[in-house]
């Protein structure tokens, strides 16, 4: 009956409503659909009387996608009115079919998302595939917005305000069918696809009755369980409501959330129609803001640019590993040795000796067993991919790999050296791969006897759980090989981005303004928790001090004696940037290496925890103070100006790599969409981020002067 919407009526008067948008791979809130369930329950009322039930069920994979993000994203601060307008019509539209008197259900043959959920909990009762790979959530908050189909309203009044605020809402859970079932969003689960329409169909019978069908909160004598935000029962609950969002937040100030938790409390004071009207101003504010903006380029966008592989070289076959060699069985190595196992794939660990390599497998283990002890793993599969990993001490044990993968100190002799023994080894047509964090590829494969199959492969600790992988091009690496990386990476589960060579490379460089950063504060006598603590307020996950000592102030050092070296053989001298000196100090003079070493900028008592080491305050403390806010910009700035100086030298040639780089991969604030976004998205757009940096440098130091080339971006409004 309609261009989405497909209808058919059996001979019990039972309805199906089959979503199936033609003109894309899967249903979302898009105008065909408004316009569709409009005509849609146009026509179920006007036949109200030859109804008897609805199904409402989907033609795709997926149930329903949720809201269209792409015509979200074109909107702009005066199209406020007009969003409201909207989220309104698409409320009343779900709010005539529940109030349709019959029985609805909701069957859910996939994945239901945001307003795909909001759809389900509209209808009387929701009836899913008890399959893993099927999701339910409401996941707006990950992009910077709210529920705004009544998400928030219905699934307050199902399960109370603290439950659907700790266990839906406020972090974007999904759920399988199996853990919405448990907590009561989902109500009944089939085994199959083709259960499923009979269950539904067979319930509708079940509720042949004489008083029309409604939902539980019209009833007569409805609470919403746990009560009001007015009833006595919360008044010991709601103080620690927005406690606890500051502390899932670290202080960071998204909109977001707080805009949730403000409509969960206040829906609860008013009457059904009129939380609907607050749940719809509230969306409409997030969506024209500059933070939803920066989440949906970065979460959407631009992942679904790096998925679908638009970043990869086009031409090239895609290819599978069936083998990897990891050269090294330290930390980081069998960390890799984890996630190619754990993806299928045959894995050589190799060490110098075999008691080193069988280390590396004892924390492949270890990991395992820790899976197993939270429930994400069964015992029978940890085992199946621990027998993955094959432990050795023997160059000749690489002979079977597809892709080597050296994870060794990052020391250009060390690295070479390795790989002119496992060249010798390997078959000619292996992948040949350096997880270096800052060595340039070029330098290294210049010492390879295949430097057109060499690349950087640059993982980040601890490799099972960060998901980035940075693809590093040397000169001489050639398209064919860039794919196979992008292929590994991918086949491992996670996200590559590719960069162009360099010290440093991307992530490693841009990391490094943001810890120097933090130490240039301290050698200024800024208080040191002043200066972790505006981090986190400013939505970095962890602070930059924490940070450094996690890397050691060594390696900090190593680093720059590295490239100390190379500006040497140019001729010329490199100068100490902020912050550098007091890093030596504090090795030097005071020997505080960091936490491998027993401690650094923190102490780390035996019995767990940490707190700032003293000596801080005692040797560099002078009580200077500085705006929160032009520290946080300090840190932003900084890593947002060396990203557009890797633009300017060919490091980075894509946003979406820069972007999800930065989050992923070196923790740059989520709400800000990631550091091009960040220069793009400014308030007054580049030109604005510019004149901003200005007024850094003015005040701290010509490290925050824009070049001459981000400049001239300022009519482009783009950094490519």
């Amino acid at each position: 009956m309609s261009n989405m919407i497909d209808w058919t009526r059996d001979d019990d008067g039972i309805v199906t409503l089959t979503m199936n948008d033609p003109e894309a791979s899967v249903n979302t809130m898009n105008d065909a659909y408004q316009a569709s369930m409009a005509e849609t329950i146009d026509t179920l009322e006007a036949q109200r009387e030859e109804v008897t039930g609805v199904i409402l069920t989907s033609a795709k994979k997926t149930f329903f996608a949720g809201g269209d993000l792409e015509a979200i994203y074109r909107t702009t601060p005066e199209d406020a009115e007009k969003l409201f307008d909207q989220a309104q019509a698409i409320k009343a539209q779900l709010r005539r079919l529940e109030q349709l008197g019959v029985p609805v259900v909701a069957a859910l043959n996939g994945t239901a998302l945001g307003g795909g959920l909001e759809i389900a909990l509209a209808c009387h009762r929701r009836i899913a595939v008890n399959s893993p790979g099927i999701k339910f959530g409401l996941p707006e908050v990950g992009l910077g917005l709210l529920p705004g189909g009544g998400g928030i309203i219905r699934m307050v009044r199902m399960l109370g305000i603290q439950n659907a605020l700790m266990d839906w809402l406020l972090q974007g859970q999904q759920r399988d069918p199996d853990a919405a079932h448990q907590q009561g969003v989902v109500d009944e689960l089939v085994d199959s696809p083709e259960a499923l329409l009979p269950a539904a169909r067979a319930w509708i019978h079940s509720q042949q009755q004489e008083e029309p069908n409604t939902q539980p909160w019209e009833a007569k004598g409805y609470r919403i369980p746990g009560g009001t935000a007015a009833s006595p029962s919360m008044a010991a609950i709601l103080p620690s409501l927005p406690a606890l969002l500051r502390q899932q937040l670290k202080g960071a100030d998204l909109p977001a959330p707080r805009a949730i938790l403000a409509t969960a409390v206040e829906g609860t004071l008013v009457d059904f129609d009129t939380a609907c009207r607050i749940e719809s101003r509230a969306f409409a504010s997030l969506v024209v803001g500059r933070t939803a903006k920066a989440m949906i380029q970065a979460f959407f966008f631009d992942l679904q640019s790096i998925s679908s592989g638009r970043l990869r070289p086009q031409g090239q076959k895609p290819q599978k590993v069936g083998t990897v060699a990891i050269l090294g069985a330290g930390m980081m190595g069998a960390g890799i040795a984890y996630s190619c196992a754990r993806a299928g794939i045959d894995v050589v660990l190799k060490d110098v000796d075999q008691a080193g390599a069988e280390k590396g497998k004892s924390h492949v283990s270890d990991v395992l067993a820790h899976q197993v002890s939270k429930g994400r793993l069964d015992q029978e599969s940890a085992d199946s991919i621990l027998a993955r990993v094959q432990p050795t001490g023997q160059a000749a044990d690489l002979a079977t790999a597809d892709v080597v993968i050296e994870a060794v100190f990052e020391n250009l002799e060390l690295k070479s050296a390795v790989f002119a023994e496992a060249e010798t080894e390997l078959p000619a047509e292996a992948l040949l791969c350096s997880n270096t964090s800052t060595l340039p590829i070029s330098t290294l494969q210049a010492t390879s006897g295949r430097p057109q199959d060499f690349v950087g492969l640059h993982f980040f600790s601890p490799v099972e759980k960060m998901k980035l992988v940075e693809i590093i091009r040397g000169d001489q690496t050639s398209d064919a090989t860039v794919a196979r990386a992008y292929d590994l990476v991918q086949q491992i589960r996670k996200i590559p981005i590719t960069v162009g060579d360099g010290r440093g490379f991307y992530t490693s460089r841009v990391f490094g303004t943001l810890i120097m950063e933090a130490t240039a504060l301290l050698e200024e006598g800024v208080d040191p928790q002043v200066i972790e603590r505006a981090a986190t307020q400013a939505g970095f996950p962890a602070p930059p001090l924490v940070l450094l000592d996690e890397v050691s102030l060594t390696l900090a050092q190593h680093t720059r004696a590295e490239e100390e070296k190379e500006y040497a053989a140019s001729g010329t001298v490199r100068e100490p940037a902020a912050g550098e000196r007091l890093v030596d100090t504090m090795v030097d003079e005071y020997g505080r290496k960091g936490r491998a070493a027993g401690g650094g900028f923190y102490d780390y008592p035996a019995d767990g925890g940490k707190s700032l080491w003293p000596g801080l305050r005692e040797h560099f403390g002078r009580g200077t103070e500085l705006p929160s806010k032009d520290i946080q910009d300090r840190y932003l700035f900084r890593m947002a100006l060396e990203t557009a100086h890797c633009f300017e030298d060919g490091v980075l040639t894509d946003t979406a790599s820069a972007n999800i780089g930065s989050i992923f991969g070196i923790g740059f604030p989520p709400g800000a969409g990631g550091t091009a976004t960040f220069i793009t998205n400014h308030e007054g757009g580049l030109a604005g981020f510019v004149a901003r940096a200005d007024e850094l440098a003015d005040a701290y130091g010509e490290r925050f002067r824009p070049r001459d080339w981000l400049r001239s971006r300022g009519g482009a409004g783009t950094l490519v």
